[in-house]
């Protein structure tokens, strides 16, 4: 499978240190259990620009990278809102949706408060479907194709790493009934599914201000932009920082980010600049019961991913 970046000796190392780190760290994590994905940014870097690369020109640069069990298909949680928000703003873009003043303020708590009942109306207008109980045969077939219209726009994009995901679910606080539950599946075969490497491939694209456009990739990360200060955080107990990635970041980093949680998976998205050293991409997802209350991991591997980076 060819990737959008390359595999490089110094990273592998790198990498490989890191998740020996963690194992040791945390040797309840088993060796399938994580996923990572990670992107380092050479000088000149051609993300956060504002939009100054082509699409086209954007593409021909493959930045290095690092990844582990980066292509398996995992249950994302809330990383799937990230999803969602492009395929929102390429409607918007294409006349497919109207802006409105419920959407804009639906698609900003999707993403800076990470809201279910937000993102259940964006999914709405999305695939004009809504939720409700079950449908007959006919209706019910017809509503199933206009809610998979979202896979359908991510494989036109014809990105390799988008061939195994599935985006077409509402994310939920207790769970799914009526024709949501039928949706799924008796098994929950159709639930969400993404990769590390899918996740990243869409981050880099939205800080590479080729997500849409260069207006609304700006728009996306204004969205994802999170603070680091302990006052901030204090404020804010779904802040998404606290026992996630940009925990263990030094307080002058800059962070743009994306979490999920639930009672089985914890992970993380990120886009991180620190003060002289290279920007870099991380997507980390764990899965486990156990795992998933654990506030320390994530953070742990993302202080040895920033260590690592100062010293690059």
């Amino acid at each position: 499978m060819t990737m959008f970046f390359h595999k490089d000796e110094q990273l592998e190392g790198l990498g490989d240190r890191l998740l020996e780190a963690t194992w040791a760290e945390f040797p309840g994590l088993a060796r399938n259990q994580i996923a990572v994905t990670w992107l380092v940014y050479d000088p000149p870097a051609i993300v956060n620009t504002g939009g100054a690369l082509s699409a086209e020109e954007f593409w021909k640069h493959s930045p290095r990278g690092f990844s582990y069990r980066g292509v398996e298909s995992i249950y994302p949680a809330s990383v799937v809102k990230l999803f969602y928000l492009v395929a929102l703003h390429e409607w918007l873009e294409q006349g497919m949706a109207q802006p409105s003043t419920e959407l804009e303020r639906a698609t900003k708590d999707m993403i800076v408060d990470s809201s279910n009942d937000a993102t259940s109306l964006v999914v709405d207008v999305l695939t004009g479907t809504t939720s409700g109980p079950e449908l007959p045969v006919a209706p019910f077939e017809t509503w199933k194709q206009q809610r998979n219209i979202v896979n359908r726009y991510f494989q036109s994009l014809a990105w390799t790493e988008l061939e195994t995901i599935n985006v077409n679910q509402k994310t939920w606080c207790d769970g799914a009934y009526g024709r949501e539950r039928e949706f799924l599946g008796e098994l929950m075969d159709n639930r969400n599914m993404l990769t590390t490497t899918a996740t990243a491939r869409l981050l880099h694209s939205i800080v590479g201000g080729v997500a849409v456009s260069a207006e609304r990739s700006h728009s996306m990360m204004q969205l994802m932009r999170r603070a680091l200060h302990p006052n901030d955080l204090a404020a804010d107990p779904e802040n998404q920082v606290t026992g996630f990635l940009g925990a263990g970041l030094p307080l002058n980093a800059r962070l743009w980010s994306k979490a999920g949680l639930m009672s089985r998976v914890r992970h993380d998205a990120a886009y991180v600049e620190l003060p002289d050293a290279r920007p870099y991409l991380l997507v980390v997802f764990t899965e486990g019961t156990a795992h998933s209350q654990n506030e320390a991991m994530l953070p742990f591997i993302s202080q040895q991913v920033a260590t690592a980076i100062v010293g690059l």
